[in-house]
């Protein structure tokens, strides 16, 4: 807000370099990562209030579970994420070589590269082992996590924005608070990591949390999922509109019209809006259990 503020003042743009961020902490014979730290705040916040949910009426586990999910999940988050960049972001015709062709790279986590549809990937199948494991319903397991998600994904984007990277598209003149970033050249450009972190993690956290305490949506398994998947899918590919394409993608983007992320965040939409419209079309549960005919 102070950064937008001094913006519509101000008849230069914005310099990235004046704000006087940092990437990490500089700890001497190390150097903590502000991202590193993002993760594990988003994590470490969602575990928290998953916690708090599972003590309310209609819990669809207990806190074991819930520390399962802790576990299994970060672990999904982080190979998801980097098998994600392998398998979207390079090889083919997108300038990189294939990280599939060199395992060694796959772990070199500090290189760089983690992709959102991956790390989604890698979550989803994490829930589902702690969900067969445990013998619970996958879809209720999936309600409950998709509440605490966005916490990661907006420490996630004000990451970015602390490290200069994954900047946005040139902005016209009428763009008060465009930035000029180190690697994104001298013309001023859409902060886009501030507006990712606005909708996928700031806006969705309000609606998740509004809809879980304040509704009965938790009774409708599958509609707290639906509306996260959902909401991350419109506000991603709204997004992506200001955001500036991978370098490697930038041809591909050309080609098609849309971005990767854009793309890929169709088929999301299409299973959000499902199981929205499945769960309203079905009885409700009471307290966790379904309803006597």
């Amino acid at each position: 807000m102070l950064i937008l503020s001094a913006a519509a003042i101000a008849s230069e743009p914005i310099y990235w370099v004046d704000l006087g961020l940092k990437n990490g902490i500089n700890l001497g014979f190390f150097t903590l990562r502000y991202y590193s730290l993002a993760y594990l705040a988003g994590i470490v916040l969602g575990y928290w209030h998953l916690t708090r949910m599972i003590k309310a009426p209609g819990a669809p586990m207990a806190q074991r579970h819930a520390d399962d999910l802790f576990f299994y999940c970060t672990i999904g988050i982080i190979l998801g994420g980097r098998l994600g960049y392998a398998t979207f972001y390079t090889g083919g015709s997108t300038g990189i070589p294939s990280l599939w062709l060199h395992p060694k790279e796959l772990f070199a986590l500090w290189h760089g590269g983690m992709s959102f549809h991956g790390g989604l990937i890698g979550t989803t199948v994490a829930m589902a082992w702690v969900a067969w494991r445990g013998g619970l319903s996958f879809i209720r397991v999936t309600d409950y996590v998709s509440v605490c998600v966005p916490f990661g994904m907006m420490f996630g984007r004000l990451a970015n924005f602390v490290n200069g990277e994954l900047w946005g598209r040139v902005a016209g003149p009428d763009v008060r608070w465009a930035m000029v970033f180190p690697d994104g050249g001298p013309l001023p450009r859409h902060p886009s990591q501030l507006y990712e972190a606005a909708l996928e993690g700031a806006l969705m956290i309000v609606i998740m949390l509004l809809v879980f305490w304040r509704t009965r949506a938790r009774y409708r398994p599958g509609l707290l999922t639906g509306i996260f998947v959902t909401g991350i899918a419109i506000a991603r590919f709204c997004v992506e509109f200001f955001r500036e394409p991978d370098q490697q993608l930038q041809s591909f983007a050309m080609r098609t019209g849309l971005s990767m992320g854009q793309w890929l965040t169709i088929p999301m939409m299409a299973l959000g809006l499902i199981l929205i419209a499945r769960a309203l079309a079905r009885r409700p549960l009471a307290s966790g259990r379904p309803l006597p005919a």
